[in-house]
């Protein structure tokens, strides 16, 4: 008699369901395992074994067949011990019930304890999305599998719990409350905050702006002008995630084995940190199975490349496609993945080699050729993809040590964000889209709607600055960020020009 216990794989960040059929058959003793299953899953067969003997039950003495259905798809993790288990012992006479109902997902230990496995939020929910009400999972990983609604979500701390479940000694069913995790500090203290940096208040504008659109900004300047800490104090003005931009995160991270048990829901933005050595699979992300890269790690948060022109090219082009379509796509000879990278970018970069073009202390010792050089190493059709240009200049020594001027804390502006957040939210509320940067062109139409002499002005910019289609819609987003900021209904002429020079006056001169 064949039995058939239920269960999930994984591909990307979503999952599907995976049927586990156990036969036994008169015949020499042994276990395969056929169905497309990778290493780690052949490798159960020793693992199932031993696990099964040390909880106190028999092994079949015949040949025991597992197939994975349905079969013509690639299965891999370590999550298939349990469902395995389960099904041979449910072969063996162990009163465990047939349900198309109920899963279990699972590592075990060869004592037959169960370890935490990855990638268990996207697998409960594809459980959840096939009918399945009732799963079994490692205990560590329960509360984040019981994040999912109208799941019952059991937590095993070893094999024989199934069986004593199923006789009589219940496992206590996992709850979560979700907005636990979402509790704000009204007094919040930040390890980088905007009231330390001093001056650079253009700067401070545009990452306001930024941040409450979601656009990509360049910060340009000498070193020691502060890019890279304003750099880090972005993090802190950036508005909390909601819950579905939580969970969505939450599954990425799941499938990294970068969730814990302590904080099973990713509830703070990503900043994520690349260094100029890092490999191109390392930030799309790669592999012969796929696996998210720090684009991805970055979703609905930020990507900070420090010293732009110091990564290699290819690298840098690499963030093209991510940073117009908000989505990688990683293809193998067998299939294509397709991972969200919806980041705001951040970079900054020095002028020229010595980094003192411009300069009002210090000359600069480099030739036009290794400027333009320099310069080259970030393509145009990756500056087109920045919304914000801002030249940092380096503070004098008056400035840096004498100034007195009172700056603002990273809750104030952040408290602007958040407001200039809500108003995108709800105008957007039937798009599928949360901030201004992620306007397509027809919805640019719908939202960004000029006057007749807003109109005339941008024709005239135009036609100076010779822009491209989009460099004209990204100004047009960048006007509305800037109207919301200040809770203007419509976008006007102050509004354009502000982000016409943050978009152009400083590109002419990076």
């Amino acid at each position: 008699m064949v039995t058939k216990t239920l269960t999930s794989a994984a591909i990307g960040i979503n999952s599907f369901k995976i049927d586990v059929e156990v036969d036994v058959i008169n015949s020499l003793p042994s276990l395969s395992i056929v169905g497309l299953p990778d290493n780690a899953i052949n490798e159960a067969r020793e693992r199932v074994r031993s696990a099964i003997k040390n909880s106190g039950f028999s092994f079949p003495t015949g040949k025991v067949i597992i197939n994975l259905a349905p079969a013509d798809v690639k299965k891999e993790g370590t999550n298939f011990d349990l469902p395995i288990a389960v099904g041979i012992l449910k072969e063996q006479g162990i009163e465990i019930p047939d349900s198309d109902e109920t899963a279990y997902l699972g590592e075990l230990s060869l004592d037959g304890s169960l370890r935490k496995i990855n990638g268990t939020l996207p697998l409960v929910i594809g459980l959840k999305e096939a009918g399945v009400k009732n799963v079994f999972v490692p205990k560590e990983n329960s509360e984040e599998a019981a994040l999912v609604a109208e799941m019952n979500v059991f937590g095993v701390n070893h094999l024989r719990d199934i069986v004593n479940h199923f006789s009589g000694e219940k496992i206590t069913e996992t709850k979560v409350d979700v907005s636990k995790f979402f509790i704000e500090n009204i007094d919040e203290v930040f390890e980088y905050d905007f009231k330390d940096v001093k001056g650079q208040q253009k700067a401070k504008k545009a990452l306001e702006i930024a941040a409450a659109g979601g656009h990509n900004i360049l910060m340009s300047g000498s070193p020691g002008s502060g890019k890279t800490l304003m750099a880090r104090c972005f993090a802190s003005i950036l508005p909390p995630l909601e819950m579905d931009e939580a969970i969505e995160l939450t599954k990425i991270y799941s499938i990294c084995g970068l969730v814990t048990k302590e904080k099973p829901l990713i509830v703070e933005r990503p900043f994520r940190v690349i260094h100029h050595t890092a490999s191109q699979n390392g930030i799309i992300g790669g592999g012969a199975n796929p696996k998210p890269g720090e684009i991805t790690l970055a979703h609905r948060g930020v990507l900070f490349l420090d010293e732009m022109p110091e990564f290699p090219r290819q690298i840098l082009e690499v963030l093209r496609q991510p940073l117009e379509d908000g989505e990688i796509v990683i293809s193998r000879t067998k299939n294509s993945i397709k991972y969200p990278a919806q980041f705001i970018l951040v970079g900054a970069m020095n002028p020229c080699p010595c980094g003192f073009l411009g300069d009002r202390e210090k000359q600069c010792t480099c030739s036009e050729y290794q400027i333009q050089k320099y310069r080259a190493k970030i393509s145009g059709p990756l500056l087109d993809r920045i919304d914000l240009f801002v030249n940092v200049p380096r503070l004098t020594a008056d400035e840096l040590v004498n100034s007195k001027e009172k700056t603002e804390s990273s809750y104030d502006i952040k408290k602007r964000v958040v407001e200039a957040r809500k108003i995108q939210k709800d105008r957007y509320k039937k798009e599928d889209i949360y901030t201004n940067s992620e306007l397509n062109p027809s919805q640019i139409k719908k939202y960004c709607v000029l006057d007749k002499e807003s109109l005339g002005f941008m024709k005239l910019a135009s036609q100076k600055y010779l822009l491209s289609g989009r460099k004209y819609n990204r100004i047009l987003k960048l006007a509305r960020t800037i109207a919301d900021l200040k809770n203007d209904e419509n976008i006007n002429l102050s509004h354009l020009t502000q982000a016409l020079q943050y978009r152009v006056d400083t590109l002419e001169k990076i």
